[in-house]
């Protein structure tokens, strides 16, 4: 037995049609996807570094 058998049934997705893209939504996209490769390459100089420095207040097991 499904789940989904009772009940008012979903219709199918239609799908969008494709709208003209102008010359300052292509200027958009193409910033935003600078701005997400330079994001990626942070992220990867930042992982292969390693920790960052821990220092401050350590808790010891006892109360």
């Amino acid at each position: 037995m499904s789940g989904r058998e009772g009940g008012k049934k979903k219709p199918l997705k239609q799908k969008k049609p494709n709208k003209q893209l102008d010359e300052d939504d292509l200027a958009f996209k193409q910033k935003q996807r600078e701005e997400q490769k330079k994001l990626d390459e942070m992220k990867q100089k930042a992982a292969s570094k390693g920790p960052l420095g821990s220092g401050g207040i350590k808790k010891s097991g006892k109360k």
